[in-house]
């Protein structure tokens, strides 16, 4: 996929496989409605997963393609929000909780922190947008915090996110037969398209009203 070098083509990419994942459902529960009886209940695990496997990825996709838009224009931190100076060293400190480095460590790292802003932002650290296959609520609002999105636009979407769609993917992964109501799934599906449309809307606002940078 070629990179999104101008607004128009970020706001291209994300409608594509927005329009993919979009069209799969839509095929998946037309498929459920016209199957046979004894077979549905398997169509139906798999509208669960799929549901939420499209959910995982468009964020994860979102998200990375925002900020190798953000990349693209070669700016340094100094001229960008504080948040992407910040996400540089996120994963660094993570490392350093765990490997318990000595003074000269910790001091080289501040050192760095209060002297290298004038770098320039050259893409997100791979390991920062990790859901993990676990994309609850919590691990949501740690992505938007990383995309300088306001993450409480999510919180009514809290116990769907949680329990609708991860404990549910959880429970069949696992082996559990539950699986949803035939007159479950225009909700499921409306409620996951709704999840992907607030986040891609959030990015691209940002993108528009150039809120990736410094104020």
């Amino acid at each position: 996929m070629s990179k999104p070098r101008t607004e128009t083509d970020l706001s291209e990419q994300l409608d594509r496989d927005f329009t993919t994942r979009l069209r799969e459902l839509s095929d998946l529960k037309r498929a459920i409605r016209d199957a046979h009886p004894l077979s549905r209940g398997v169509l139906l695990k798999a509208l669960i997963a799929l549901s939420y496997a499209h959910w995982e990825g468009y964020v994860k996709f979102s998200a990375n393609k925002y900020f190798e838009f953000v990349a693209l224009r070669r700016l340094q931190y100094s001229a960008l929000h504080q948040q992407f100076y910040v996400n540089s060293f996120l994963v660094r400190l993570g490392a350093f909780v765990i490997n318990r480095p000595g003074i000269k460590g910790r001091s080289d790292l501040v050192k760095e922190i209060l002297g290298a802003n004038s770098g320039r932002f050259s893409q997100v650290p791979p390991d920062l947008i990790n859901t993990g296959s676990n994309l609850n609520f919590e691990v949501l609002k740690n992505i938007c915090l990383i995309c300088g999105i306001d993450a409480n636009i999510f919180a009514s979407q809290e116990i769907f996110i949680d329990v609708v769609l991860l404990k549910r993917r959880n429970s069949i992964a696992h082996g559990d037969d539950s699986v949803i109501a035939l007159e479950e799934i225009d909700d499921l599906v409306d409620g996951v398209i709704g999840l992907m449309r607030t986040f891609r809307n959030e990015l691209e606002n940002k993108i528009y009203k150039k809120e990736y940078l410094a104020v």
